[in-house]
């Protein structure tokens, strides 16, 4: 026999995050490979793990009507906006262009980061 009243199922309302894990990292130089800033470079000023997106200078430039505080006057600012990490590759300082990266272990047992086409390596930046 079937019962009278269906239990609801129970809503889960906070989830945790799921943190991906990005090939880029806060200094590093990027070329976007799609989108409308196709072809375009820039540093990478901000990463957002949670999201899965970076903002890169001079790229997805946004404009913003800011009203006026006690710190900061009213008036339409641009700034950047954060872009999918799927839509940029690392910029190789040799080869000059967008290319995947390769880990390998250096002669100290630390993960160094290379270029999958020239091998060469590309540095951390600080």
């Amino acid at each position: 026999m079937k019962p009278l009243v269906y239990k609801k199922a129970k809503r889960v309302r906070h989830q945790a995050p799921v943190r991906m894990r990005l090939h880029v990292t806060k200094g590093d130089t990027v070329q976007v490979i799609s989108g409308d800033d196709k072809g375009k470079r820039g540093a990478v000023l901000r990463v957002h793990p949670k999201t899965g997106r970076v903002t890169v200078q001079g790229v997805n430039i946004i404009k913003r009507h800011q009203r006026q505080t006690q710190t900061a006057e009213a008036g339409i600012i641009e700034r950047e906006a954060p872009i999918h990490m799927s839509n940029v590759m690392h910029l190789c300082p040799k080869c000059q262009s967008g290319v995947r990266v390769t880990m390998k272990r250096d002669s100290l047992g630390k993960r160094e980061r290379y270029c999958a086409r020239c091998g060469e390596a590309i540095p951390r930046v600080r």
